[in-house]
């Protein structure tokens, strides 16, 4: 007897896809975040949020930022405020500068191929707008039709 999942309603993939992309680049930019200077918690959710489009609740920040202090990305140091209590601020180590270096180079890398992939979709042409989903475009593997491209379906590929 086969076991059956559940499928979630369509409409909740989006959300679920593009919060799982956030929660992977939370770290990243937790580091960024530190890269000029110094900042406590609530100035790493506010630095986010008005730089970034990640929206973070503090019960999020400061599990990661106490694992990256274990990890030696991170210091941190007690400081009294003018006005109010003592805040904790979180500062880049060398070993925590060097791992942003190395994550923004492969965010880099990786957003730009995905850029390059994604471009037709942001920028269709409009050589045939009656292709079917189905359809593809391959090259023509005669010599007469060489650098042509032949309309290829699921069809006639078999």
């Amino acid at each position: 007897m086969a076991i059956q999942r559940a499928q979630p309603a369509q409409d909740d993939q989006p959300d679920r896809w593009e919060a799982q992309l956030r929660k992977g680049a939370v770290e990243m930019a937790a580091l960024a975040s530190l890269w000029q200077g110094r900042l406590y918690g609530l100035e790493i959710i506010r630095f986010l949020e008005s730089h970034s489009q990640l929206t973070l609740a503090e019960g999020t920040i400061y599990p990661i930022l106490n694992r990256l202090k274990a990890e030696g990305l991170l210091t941190s140091e007690w400081v009294e405020a003018e006005a109010g209590h003592p805040r904790k601020y979180y500062s880049l180590t060398e070993a925590g500068r060097q791992r942003l270096r190395q994550m923004a180079e492969a965010w880099t890398s990786f957003s730009r191929g995905l850029s390059r992939l994604l471009e037709p979709v942001f920028h269709p042409t409009d050589e045939n707008p009656s292709l079917q989903p189905n359809e593809q475009r391959s090259l023509a593997g005669d010599p007469e039709s060489a650098g042509t491209p032949e309309l290829t379906t699921k069809e006639n590929a078999r």
